[in-house]
């Protein structure tokens, strides 16, 4: 039988249940595709995707953030498990390489520099990973900064991340709204480490 391609919307068994046999013992099956596991499943996409936010405005120094809840309007999804956070600092829910991005809302008064401080500990303590500030130098500013960084999670029982408010002084805010997102953090599960 010659090469060629068989284009088809669904392969079934001919009685609509049992098994799928590709080729016979002995033959190989070329498949084309992006595995993982070890070569024995294909690749998924993003398997997990969960956001964050801070509920309340931050007025002082706060090491970590903790006044925070899962994002939850009606319209609002999540993939997968998602983080789980206590105390301000969050879990991963499996292994693998995640993109985190930080938005956060600040009104800065006065001549003073005010910030959302990332920091992840692999096992070892905290280390500052990402830094969103804002600024004035005279009067007052009120802006939107964002970060992100890459992570490899090779360790769900070490591998930690927690965000921190800085530079807080009279005047300073860092917005939060239990209603929609002023400050928050996203966290999406790329793929396998």
């Amino acid at each position: 039988m010659a090469d060629g391609t068989l284009k088809v919307g669904t392969i079934t068994t001919s009685s609509g249940s049992g098994t799928i046999t590709l080729g016979q013992s002995g033959e190989t099956v070329n498949v084309v595709g992006t595995l993982q596991n070890g070569g024995t499943n294909f690749l998924q996409g993003i398997t997990m995707a969960d956001q964050w936010r801070n509920t309340t405005d931050l007025t002082a120094d706060a090491d970590p953030i903790t006044t925070l809840e899962r994002v939850d309007e009606t319209s609002s999804g999540t993939i997968g498990t998602g983080m789980t956070e206590s105390s301000g600092e969050f879990t991963f829910p499996t292994t693998g390489i995640y993109f985190i991005t930080i938005k956060a809302g600040f009104l800065a008064d006065g001549d003073t520099n005010i910030g959302v401080y990332t920091y992840v500990d692999t096992g070892s303590g905290y280390d500052l990973y990402d830094v969103v500030e804002a600024g004035s130098q005279t009067g007052v500013t009120r802006c939107y900064g964002y970060g992100s960084l890459i992570l490899d999670v090779t360790n769900t029982s070490t591998h930690k991340i927690k965000f921190s408010a800085v530079g807080m002084s009279a005047g300073n805010i860092i917005f939060g709204n239990t209603n929609y997102n002023r400050t928050a953090f996203t966290f999406i599960r790329l793929g396998d480490t």
